[in-house]
């Protein structure tokens, strides 16, 4: 991490009533403590009264980035408020100017961070969606298939079930896909998750589970199909 100490900047005058500086600052933005300030930049308290005590020149440039944006000053002003000191050339670059470019690829930096994991993200979403309906009739018709061939072992299908039904579940396990009721069971109706195939049904009233329906997290992917049980 950088710190500002890195830098060449005189030491902070002593007498300077840094602590009513803060306050000011924190008044121009409706934050009424230091504790507040604290809370709302996500930094220590500790942090806070090193800058009271005018000890900038030692904090982290990513909590003075924070305490910047919270107080809705710029990083050179915050410096230049608590250090109390003027500005120095070095090398024909000022010190200001310094801590600009260091504020401007921070920002840089974590606007690159945040849109490569909106990416990252947004292609997660887009392979499993696409997956997904490519597996559509896998899953909704191997599990029907698979159950008659449970009811009557004499079938040669029974055979292959383990082949398909164990890296099915495996790959829907890991993107975090969940059937809503196997076929056959008997369940409580429920209209938000459950299709009726015929007849009608009241909500909780038992329906029989005909094709599965899938869930991935909070997101329903397709309700399951049911029936009356009478």
């Amino acid at each position: 991490m950088l710190h500002l100490g890195a830098f060449i900047f005189p030491s902070a005058m002593a007498n300077t009533d840094f602590h009513q500086k803060l306050q000011e600052l924190n008044q121009k933005v409706g934050i009424t403590s230091f504790k507040a300030l604290s809370q709302a930049a996500a930094v220590s308290e500790r942090q806070i009264l090193r800058l009271r005590r005018g000890e900038i020149a030692q904090m982290r440039v990513d909590v003075l980035l924070k305490l910047s944006s919270v107080l809705q000053v710029s990083l050179s002003e915050l410096v230049t408020t608590f250090s109390s000191c003027k500005l120095s050339q070095e090398k024909g670059v000022s010190t200001q100017q310094m801590l600009q470019e260091i504020a401007d690829l921070k920002k840089e930096y974590q606007r690159s961070q945040l849109q490569i994991e909106q990416q990252r993200e947004l292609l997660l979403q887009q392979f499993q969606q696409s997956s997904l309906q490519l597996l559509e009739s896998l899953l909704l018709q191997f599990p029907v298939a698979a159950q008659k061939a449970r009811e009557n072992p004499q079938l040669e299908a029974v055979k292959i079930v383990p082949l398909v039904e164990n890296p099915l579940n495996k790959l829907l396990q890991t993107w975090g896909v969940e059937a809503i009721a196997p076929v056959g069971a008997e369940i409580p109706y429920d209209p938000q998750k459950h299709q009726l195939m015929a007849g009608t049904a009241q909500p909780n009233e038992l329906v029989k589970v005909r094709y599965p329906g899938y869930q991935q997290g909070d997101k329903l992917l397709y309700r399951a199909k049911v029936q009356p049980t009478s």
